[in-house]
């Protein structure tokens, strides 16, 4: 017994024609043998002469003639490289300010589906939504407070929750956005 999609001859024919244009030709058997499927857009061959993909090869930059290096971006060292103890800092404040609203989030939606499971109080909807918006929202914004709220100084640790270190971080950062414009 043949079904349908696989019947050699389908009883479902459409004798009206959409009034759109279609976009591709209707399935007949009769016309899907006679159809040929190398279109123009199939070759892969790229259009454009990127970088990487054009057929020849790149010309060789000639050095300078005094024979020193032009500086590139690569040896621009205007970053200060951050010490081995602030960026321990750094990551150590992201995994708490990221972690805990985080943690704190699945938590309350853990309780949330206990006490429905329990029968003992039936949150509405928006309850665990906005649960889930403040937690996660805030677990968003620790990454942020986390690398502000930390002592760039390698000798001083800085305060618990770094609330100093957050205003004297926003006004450099601020300002080396300001002189870099």
């Amino acid at each position: 017994m043949k079904t349908l999609l696989c019947a050699s001859n389908p009883s479902l024919y459409l004798t009206k024609s959409s009034p759109r244009k279609p976009k591709f030709p209707p399935f007949h058997p009769t016309t899907t043998e006679k159809l040929s499927y190398h279109h123009p857009f199939s070759t892969l061959k790229p259009l454009a002469s990127a970088k990487g993909f054009s057929s020849s090869r790149p010309s060789i930059v000639e050095s300078d003639v005094t024979g020193k290096r032009k500086p590139s971006r690569r040896d621009n060292n205007e970053d200060d490289e951050i010490p081995r103890e602030v960026f321990y800092r750094i990551i150590r404040r992201i995994l708490f300010s990221v972690g805990v609203p985080m943690g704190l989030g699945l938590a309350f939606l853990h309780l949330y589906g206990e006490l429905k499971d329990r029968q003992i109080w039936d949150a509405p909807l928006w309850v665990p939504f906005m649960t889930t918006l403040l937690t996660f929202g805030a677990s968003a914004l620790g990454i942020a407070y986390g690398t502000l709220s930390t002592s760039l100084d390698a000798e001083r640790e800085g305060s618990f929750l770094g609330l100093d270190e957050v205003q004297k971080n926003w006004v450099e950062m601020w300002q080396e956005d300001q002189d870099a414009s």
